[in-house]
């Protein structure tokens, strides 16, 4: 009977244990329901975040995060790279025929100043016979380069024109990555100076930073030179009187032209004729006056003295 009974007794104990053991295993995997799910949320969050992170990094720097990981390739084999303005230097020189100098040389003047520009230099020559020829230099700006052209070559009759453009982008692209470095390194150099505590290495830093100063400087002015070239045009501008005309020898003189030449002939032998006897006039003068004089005083003692009269014969006649 007590066999029995303690039997009896640890079955219930054995039920009651069974129940705690699946009441536990349910609360475990609640848990671990609720555990995984806000895991699950917690990392969907996450990823949200970080894909609208990448997002704004891919939308600033131009790359297509739904095509892959070969769309920055294909987005820039599509799209063309950003080019930046080119640089040109431009320079042209004219010579042009003009009937007055001083007044196509007013007009260069007024075309040069109307487009922004200004005469850098001027000379005026004159030749043996007498012709002007002056000789500009004008700075205009590049887009008004062909208009003036082409305003300069009409003053006149164009004889000569040459024109040239030099590209020299990559040498203003090249000064101007070398100036930033530059700087870069000059404030460097005085960083340095600030906190060296030995004389030496003060001496030595300032000679590298007066070095590198002077390099700058000569980057900078280099560049400002190319900016100038680039932005204001060169026109060498030359111009001369138109030469006199010759007459043509193949044309025959009409009777009008011969008529006006033998009158002009005419004329001309008398008016050398009038001058010779005006030269000789005062000469003949003297020269008459010389021999009337002459005559005068010295001819009357040259004359003859008269014959004597014959005899007068007796009236009487000879008494035999």
């Amino acid at each position: 009977m007590a066999q029995t009974h303690v039997r009896r007794s640890r079955r219930p104990a054995g039920a009651v244990a069974a129940l705690f053991l699946a009441a536990a295993l349910a609360l475990t995997g609640c848990g671990a329901g609720d555990d995984s799910s806000d895991s699950g949320t917690t990392s969907d969050s996450k990823a949200g975040a970080a894909a609208q992170q990448k997002g704004a990094v891919d939308a600033e720097s131009g790359v297509d995060t739904d095509s892959g990981g070969g769309s920055t390739k294909d987005q820039s084999a599509d799209t063309p790279p950003k080019v930046g303005p080119s640089h040109v230097i431009r320079t042209a020189s004219l010579t042009v025929r003009v009937k007055d100098v001083p007044k196509a040389l007013d007009e260069a003047r007024t075309v040069t100043e109307n487009a922004g520009g200004f005469v850098g230099d001027e000379s005026t020559t004159r030749d043996g016979k007498g012709r002007e020829r002056t000789r500009m230099v004008l700075r205009v700006p590049t887009e008004k380069y062909e208009e003036v052209l082409t305003a300069l070559a009409g003053t006149g009759k164009l004889i000569e024109r040459k024109a040239k453009a030099e590209d020299v982008t990559e040498q203003v692209v090249d000064v101007e990555s070398r100036i930033t470095t530059q700087r870069a390194s000059v404030a460097r150099i005085r960083e340095l100076m600030d906190r060296a505590t030995k004389i030496s290495d003060v001496v030595t830093l300032e000679g590298e930073l007066s070095t590198r100063q002077a390099d700058l400087e000569s980057l900078l002015a280099r560049q400002k030179s190319l900016k100038d070239r680039t932005s204001l045009a060169t026109i060498k501008l030359s111009l001369s009187e138109t030469a006199a005309k010759k007459a043509d020898k193949a044309d025959e003189p009409g009777f009008v032209d011969a008529l006006a030449g033998g009158w002009n002939a005419f004329v001309a032998v008398f008016r050398w004729l009038g001058m010779a006897l005006a030269a000789i006039l005062p000469f003949a003068a003297a020269t008459a006056l010389v021999l009337l004089l002459w005559f005068r005083f010295f001819g009357r003692s040259r004359r003859p003295a008269p014959a004597a009269a014959p005899a007068a014969e007796p009236e009487g006649g000879d008494e035999s």
